[in-house]
Formats: C-alpha cells, structure tokens, sequence
C-alpha cells in the first residue's frame, strides 16, 4: 500500500468529535485520494506562484521613487556599487529608472543611471560633487536587488548588473 501524503488522506480526517481511529500515530493513516495525490505532486514541483491564481501576488510591482524604504535601499546600492569599483572616483546617482518592491517581501529591485564625479571614494558629500567632464566622463546603468530589513539596519545586495 502506498504511504499517504502527510501521513493521512483527506478522506480520513475525522468530523468533528470523532477521535482518530489509529492509536499507534493518534491519526488516522489511510490513502490519499488520486486527485489530491496528483495536486500535491504538481505543487511540490513548483513554487506557489508558478499557481495560476497566485502569480500576480509574487512577482515585482510598481512603488514610488520617494518611499523611504527604497530610498534607503537607493544609498545602500549606490554605495556598494563604488565599493566594488576598482576606479578611485565616486559615483553618483543621475536618475531612478524602474523602481520596484517583490510583493509580500522587503525585496527591491531598481534601474539605477550613476555617473562618474571628480571626488574621490571617500569623499563627503558626493552627491554634490560635481560629474567629470571629457575624457574622464563616464556613465553606467544597473540594476539592483535588494533584500532590506530597515528596522534591524540591515540590507543585502542580492543581484547587481551593470553595462
């Protein structure tokens, strides 16, 4: 005989007030039914938002540039990306492209447009210092994604892609 699912089947769930019947497990072990086998099966094999009527809940939206949390996720990218550089000039932010939030997470994704200034790394203020002009000006654009988790100060750069 095959094992039920979660150790019981649907079919086998007492109504209310009846004990189970099984004293070895405390429930009742009988077989799953073939439909419920069959969901399960297709469930366990993909996420919950490969589901139909779930996949609008799981993906990205739209937010507003200006909402503090991914305005704080904005500052942690932009300084994890000059971190990373190799260059000794700070970047700075031009413009927000797409700025986004996965849904039911703290997860955010954003298009970020940066561009080379004359100050150094570890400059105060690079955000008014001004671009580089000429041979030295350079622009870049990437995205990032963020895992935040403001109320303990903690953010995490999941992904960044840059060209």
């Amino acid at each position: 005989m095959e094992a039920p699912l979660f150790g019981f089947g649907l079919t086998d769930l007492p109504y209310p007030g009846t004990p189970p019947v099984d004293t070895n497990k405390g429930v009742s072990a009988g077989p799953a039914s073939p439909r419920l086998r069959s969901a399960l099966t297709f469930l366990r094999g993909s996420s919950p938002c490969a589901v139909g009527f779930l996949q609008g809940l799981c993906g990205f939206v739209d937010i507003g540039k200006n909402t503090s949390f991914f305005r704080m996720c904005v500052e942690f990218a932009k300084f994890q990306f000059n971190q990373a550089q190799p260059d000794e000039y700070a970047y700075k932010l031009l413009w927000v492209g797409r700025s986004q939030r996965k849904h039911l997470t703290w997860i955010y994704l954003m298009d970020l447009q940066m561009g080379r200034t004359i100050c150094k790394k570890h400059d105060e203020d690079i955000d008014n210092c001004p671009l580089q002009e000429g041979p030295g000006e350079k622009q870049v654009g990437c995205t990032f994604i963020v895992d935040a988790r403001p109320w303990f100060s903690q953010f995490t750069l999941l992904n960044s892609t840059c060209v």
